[in-house]
């Protein structure tokens, strides 16, 4: 054997073999905050359905998955004017069919209102003797509903409007980042154009410029699933710098280190340094709060809660309308079940913000509002230096004004 006992005059020492222990990777800063952001609890395994009854689901999840991809574009005095038409309802009505909230909504209330006409056939075959008298009839008092219903209204009301206030701080988050990118490029404009006679190189101002404009392309690729980023920012970026970004884990951030590092090189002033190192404040504020709207949902008890509540609700509510409503619980029950679903789906696709934005129409006005910057910045210092040089000895004031001199005269 080899376990092994070595006597001694006071006691006996027992010989184990030890086993070496691989040791554990330590524990950067940034991992624990992945997994604290990433935490989650498991989601219940859903039992085996056949394939049959899962073709309609499956067929409405893609349905809404193709209407999530869909990429939105910002509104114009025309969509406003269609907007608050007077034909609205009917044009939202005639496109139902097309509407993936409804579409995604044709599982459970399909089921429910299956269940709903079957309930009826029974009550009905019951009532006419066509069961055995061991059969009961299935109906019950309506006061538990009447009871429960602000209980579901208030469930439904906090579920969207949490969700609709992830879509404000979401749309808050963009416009500060837009904001901010705008601004940056302003003063950057202005402050190397008027650096105190110093020559900078335009090489780098145009490099400063595409860093600026491609951050918020690399943010919305970061927050939305599916997106491609090197076909977004190969027209802003040059080869090297896109094949750094591209190898890069935090795309987004790897592109502030090229704002930053360029900063560094630029001879500006103090105040003009330091308006530009609060927007890069800004823009890893926004990317917080991105983040943080993307791994952390609205807690997932509550809406497991208002879900099961909903599915309780309509698999009773036959049973509740019998008495009073015989074969109508079938059409009312159908009607229950498309409300107040549609009312849960609205507040679960909310809550995911970032699709329901137009980013792309973002990005691509804050690219056009810089580029015309630079144009009418060239344009105008031309135009001034013409101006200039149009009066030799310099009386002429830079606006094209007339000096005291030309007045007195």
């Amino acid at each position: 054997m080899d376990t092994q006992f070595t006597s001694s005059p006071s006691n006996f020492t027992l010989r184990i073999p030890l086993l070496q222990r691989r040791p554990r990777p330590p524990l950067t800063q940034w991992s624990l905050s992945l997994r604290f952001l990433c935490s989650k609890s498991p989601e219940p395994s859903i039992p085996y359905l056949p394939s049959f009854l899962r073709s309609i689901p499956d067929w409405a999840d893609a349905v809404k998955e193709r209407g999530v991809r869909k990429r939105r574009s910002l509104y114009t005095s025309n969509d406003w004017r269609t907007h608050r038409s007077s034909l609205r309802h009917l044009r939202h009505v005639l496109t139902s069919l097309s509407s993936r909230v409804i579409l995604s909504l044709v599982p459970p209330v399909s089921a429910f209102t299956s269940f709903a006409a079957a309930l009826a056939l029974y009550n009905t075959a019951v009532a006419l003797q066509w069961l055995p008298e061991l059969f009961p009839l299935l109906h019950a008092s309506s006061l538990p509903y009447q009871l429960t219903a602000p209980a579901l209204a208030l469930l439904l009301v906090f579920r969207t409007e949490a969700s609709y206030a992830r879509f404000v701080e979401g749309r808050k988050a963009w416009m500060s980042v837009v904001a901010g990118a705008s601004e940056m490029a302003g003063v950057m404009m202005s402050s190397i154009s008027k650096g105190g006679g110093v020559a900078v190189d335009a090489g780098l101002k145009k490099a400063l410029l595409s860093y600026i404009m491609a951050f918020p392309v690399a943010l919305k690729c970061h927050v939305i699933s599916g997106s491609d980023i090197k076909a977004d920012l190969e027209t802003l970026l040059e080869e090297d710098d896109l094949a750094v970004i591209l190898h890069s884990k935090h795309r987004p951030r790897c592109i502030i280190e090229f704002i930053s590092q360029s900063l560094q090189i630029l001879p500006l002033e103090d105040s003009k340094r330091h308006i530009l190192e609060s927007k890069i404040s800004c823009f890893y504020h926004g990317i917080s709060v991105c983040e943080q709207l993307i791994g952390i949902p609205i807690p997932l008890s509550y809406t497991r809660l208002t879900s099961r509540f909903l599915v309780l609700w309509h698999l009773t509510l036959p049973v509740v309308l019998w008495d009073d409503c015989n074969w109508i619980v079938v059409p009312a029950t159908f009607m229950s079940a498309a409300s107040l679903f549609c009312i849960e789906e609205v507040g679960v696709l909310i809550e995911e913000p970032f699709p329901m934005l137009a980013l792309d129409d973002l990005c691509r006005q804050l690219h056009d509002c810089i580029l015309e910057a630079m144009a009418a910045e060239r344009s105008v210092h031309e135009r001034i230096l013409a101006r200039l040089k149009s009066r030799p000895d310099g009386s002429s004031s830079v606006n094209g004004f007339l000096n005291s001199s030309d007045v007195s005269t």
